[in-house]
């Protein structure tokens, strides 16, 4: 078993909430990690919503269901039943016992207003991304506390990553199951098992939609569209669905933890930025499985490989965001004229990390533009700009412009 490192973030949670809601992709581990953490005083029933008698039990009377299950207790797959977590606010407000419901769903049921406004004040939530390139390897990574510090310091030296074996990483993804795979064939298998399962039974779950291939067809034309702005106008016409059943296909895709979005950073600067969020999927194994990305196909076009280093970027530092002591705000930068920066880092105070993501070996001044540009925009607000690059040495190019290698994200 991975030892993940939120582990202690969901203790925590427990030690001083009623309600903890651990959110994230289905098979990522979430039902893994929950019931690892009995021990220490914490000894929770644990029942699991995939049974069909239990969930028909807690359908029929929520509040008798509840009244009959001794806490603490850990809800596994609560997005079968959200109508359950109004009962568990009534429970919560006569007994705000620290810990009593350790909830876990494979959809964000904090999209639904009524459950998000219910629980407010009452529960804390925790999402579990994929397996980090850390946990794989047992460590526990400091990447944007290293960068964001005031006493930044490059590394002296780096190991060495050899890129086949960068993109080997990148193509297996972080799903535990994908990850202990040994065969690339094994890994494909998994891969389209889990797209399948996803589309016949999580989204009919979810909704009314029986458009299978509708569906697999959308989440096609949005793998190859990942690091690029959402606009819904031009995948409507690329895939014929109107705007309006898009919208609610998208969405649906982003509950079910698939794709996320990264927002445009603005902060009241200039009116030439584009407004737009970027489009990302949440494990890049999935990503490479819909575009038919391989070894051989990133070696031939260049164009696969930034896609991909560039999700596989932006995922790392947001599976990080969920441990690290630095608290920082996620954004991409782009002006109207396509001067950009891929991921920047706003922390409490404004202060910006800014960071560009090249799947290049080596790097030259020109990569350095759209930073250059933010600094611009930013003024004293820019704390440094960093190149990651698939390279081994970290250098300075300016006092507050450094290029480092992507292997740095979980080593140094």
């Amino acid at each position: 078993m991975f030892r993940r490192n939120i582990t202690d973030s969901v203790k925590e949670a427990l030690s001083d909430t009623a309600v903890v809601l651990l959110i994230g992709a289905r098979q990522c581990g979430k039902s893994t990690l929950v019931q690892s953490l009995s021990g220490e005083g914490y000894e929770p029933q644990y029942l699991t919503f995939d049974d069909p008698t239990l969930l028909a039990v807690a359908s029929e009377d929520s509040m008798a269901f509840l009244s009959s299950v001794q806490r603490p207790v850990i809800f596994d797959e609560v997005q079968r039943i959200p109508e359950l977590l109004i009962p568990i606010k009534k429970m919560v407000d006569e007994d705000r016992q620290p810990g009593s419901f350790l909830l876990t769903g494979s959809a964000n049921v904090l999209l639904l207003p009524t459950v998000a406004d219910a629980l407010v004040g009452r529960m804390e939530a925790i999402t579990l991304r994929p397996l980090s390139q850390g946990e794989i390897l047992g460590r526990r990574e400091n990447f944007i506390s290293r960068i964001c510090g005031d006493a930044f310091a490059l590394p002296k030296r780096t190991e060495p990553i050899d890129r086949d074996l960068l993109f080997s990483q990148i193509l297996t993804g972080g799903f535990p199951e994908a990850v202990q795979r040994t065969t690339v064939s094994a890994r494909d298998r998994w891969f389209r098992s889990y797209i399948a399962t996803l589309l016949q039974r999580d989204v009919r779950e979810l909704s009314n939609i029986d458009s299978t291939a509708d569906l697999l067809r959308l989440l096609s034309v949005l793998a190859a569209r990942s690091g690029g702005l959402l606009n819904f106008a031009e995948i409507s016409r690329s895939t014929g669905i109107p705007q309006t059943t898009l919208k609610r296909y998208i969405a649906m895709f982003e509950r079910l933890f698939v794709i996320e979005f990264l927002p445009a950073y603005s902060a009241n600067l200039s009116k030439r930025l584009t407004r737009s969020p970027k489009l990302y999927f949440v494990d890049t194994g999935i990503l490479a499985n819909l575009i038919g990305a391989t070894q051989e196909k990133i070696k031939l076009d260049g164009s696969i490989a930034g896609r991909l280093m560039e999700n596989f970027v932006i995922g790392e530092l947001r599976k990080q965001s969920g441990w690290s002591s630095t608290v920082a705000s996620m954004f991409h930068f782009r002006t109207v004229n396509n001067e950009e920066v891929d991921l920047v880092l706003e922390l409490p105070g404004g202060d910006c990390v800014g960071i560009e993501i090249k799947s290049g070996a080596s790097v030259t001044g020109d990569a350095f533009k759209g930073l250059k540009v933010l600094k611009n925009e930013l003024g004293r607000k820019f704390k440094r700009g960093i190149v990651l690059y698939t390279g081994d040495v970290s250098v300075a190019f300016a006092d507050d412009l450094f290029a480092m290698p992507v292997q740095t994200l979980w080593k140094n």
